[in-house]
């Protein structure tokens, strides 16, 4: 357990540290900014990475969502639950740290209460848009994401490939959310920017727990519904076939 939590903390830490640090950073960086485009690609890839990279230690779910939504789906032990979802989300506030500190070496920069890629709604939402409009995006969405992930690790999957369709997956939910909600489908990923701007987007964390993790419990049910074998022993994300 301490290898996959030390994984988890690891892989949250760069999901993080890349997706918001694109937002930050570089998504209007004069001239030459990357855009919604870019952040929602840069999202994709520090999963996709982190996927290849750690995915035989821990699983990969950088995601208290995840985490809950695999169990939901008869994929994750229970009694883990607590020490992913603690690694992840102190990956997720230290990253949230160091971004802060990277981003505060620009001459004349502020932390503003939608700064560090907060996620929020009506004042917090990048398109003014509403709670309830934001609590559905995110359930819908985290709930697709199970289904992306617990459908491309199945055993019957071709091997190999599901880093690439998870990636992928969260990339294209980015870009349909990033104007409702700066896109969460993570609570631990909200936690961390939260944490450091404190305000409005603390107030609003509770949303971004509540509905991404309804979102997994019900993604996880719809699949193991659907493929009842799902529950059984099945690859790891990487796709070679699980172990006790």
């Amino acid at each position: 357990m301490g290898k996959k939590a030390l994984a988890e903390f690891i892989g949250t830490f760069w999901l993080v540290l890349g997706g918001c640090g694109s937002a930050v950073l570089s998504a209007a960086f004069p001239d030459v900014g990357i855009g919604l485009l870019g952040v929602a690609l840069a999202f994709g890839l520090t999963v996709l990475t982190m996927a290849y990279s750690i995915g035989h230690v821990s699983g990969c779910h950088l995601n208290p969502a995840v985490t809950v939504g695999l169990w939901a789906g008869g994929r994750f032990p229970a009694r883990e639950i607590p020490t992913y979802i603690a690694a992840q989300v102190v990956g997720a506030i230290v990253a949230a740290y160091v971004l802060y500190f990277i981003a505060s070496g620009q001459p004349g920069y502020a932390l503003t209460p939608n700064g560090l890629a907060v996620n929020g709604v009506g004042d917090l939402s990048p398109g003014g848009y509403s709670m309830g409009a934001g609590v559905v995006t995110e359930i819908v969405m985290t709930a697709m994401f199970l289904m992306i992930i617990m459908g491309s690790t199945h055993s019957r999957a071709p091997a190999g490939f599901a880093p690439i369709a998870i990636g992928l997956g969260l990339t294209l939910i980015h870009l349909i959310s990033i104007p409702v909600t700066n896109t969460s489908v993570n609570p631990a990923r909200s936690t961390g920017p939260a944490i450091v701007v404190g305000g409005l987007a603390l107030q609003q964390l509770w949303i971004f727990w509540l509905a991404p993790i309804v979102g997994g419990v019900l993604g996880g049910i719809v699949y193991k519904t659907l493929s009842p074998e799902a529950a059984a022993a099945e690859p790891d994300i990487e796709g070679r076939k699980a172990t006790a």
